[in-house]
């Protein structure tokens, strides 16, 4: 059997049981970054991988399991960065790092699922992390991309307000997608995000089920899905809610 590159990640996570968390903060260098922003992280088994505030590496990467945020640097550029990631809406929690001068001017509109003090303890990280990791994603009413709506609670699908029929596969793929409307999305994130860490194929299927997508949708939306020739796929046209 081959062993495609999704795979051995997969096999690899599974077995180390370890989370992917991005850190983004300013501090150099990044190979001290996670002892310096937040000592108690350095200490749990999860992968960390350490980026700047630059958002823009995160567009087309793979959402990981939770997003720390270092604001301790510079509160206020920590803030708009968390307010930069609610508009992504990777759909990732995210935790905040503060000091103490941060900590007292959080109140509950803060962009985050929770916060914890710099110095916290490595038992209190730990149990952050572990609720964050742990809690199930909210639910959300029915979204859409141009005249595209997808509902998850009565799993539908209407494109210009017809009910398309799609496979299970179909409509996981077609939900995702629609719910990162702009984004390059890679071949192996979309492995990950709808076949799941146990499917051991390779990423030919993604473009088979993206072909028979766009047939379901018709030529006049088969624009929609756009290909970026050797990374993945694009959903393109103006974001929608319908309540």
């Amino acid at each position: 059997m081959v062993m495609t590159d999704h795979y051995c990640r997969s096999i690899v996570r599974k077995l180390q049981g370890v989370a992917q968390l991005v850190l983004l903060t300013p501090h150099t260098p990044v190979t001290t970054a996670v002892e310096a922003v937040l000592p108690g992280l350095a200490l749990l088994p999860h992968r960390v991988t350490v980026h700047g505030m630059d958002l823009g590496p995160l567009v087309t990467a793979e959402v990981p399991d939770l997003m720390v945020v270092d604001t301790t640097a510079d509160l206020v550029i920590g803030h708009a960065t968390l307010r930069a990631l609610a508009a992504l809406e990777l759909g990732c929690p995210v935790l905040a790092v503060l000091d103490d001068t941060g900590l007292g001017l959080v109140d509950p509109q803060w962009p985050a699922a929770d916060v914890v003090s710099s110095a916290a303890s490595p038992s209190e990280v730990a149990a952050r992390v572990r609720l964050l990791l742990g809690r199930p994603r909210a639910a959300t009413g029915p979204i859409g991309v141009a005249d595209v709506l997808v509902d998850e609670e009565s799993w539908t699908v209407r494109a210009g307000g017809v009910p398309l029929d799609l496979t299970f596969k179909e409509f996981e793929l077609l939900r995702y997608l629609v719910q990162h409307p702009g984004r390059v999305v890679t071949r192996d994130v979309l492995l990950d995000e709808v076949w799941g860490l146990d499917y051991y194929g390779g990423t030919r299927t993604v473009d088979v089920h993206i072909r028979r997508l766009r047939a379901k949708l018709g030529p006049e939306r088969e624009p929609l899905i756009g290909t970026i020739r050797g990374v993945g796929y694009r959903f393109d046209g103006p974001r929608r809610t319908e309540r």
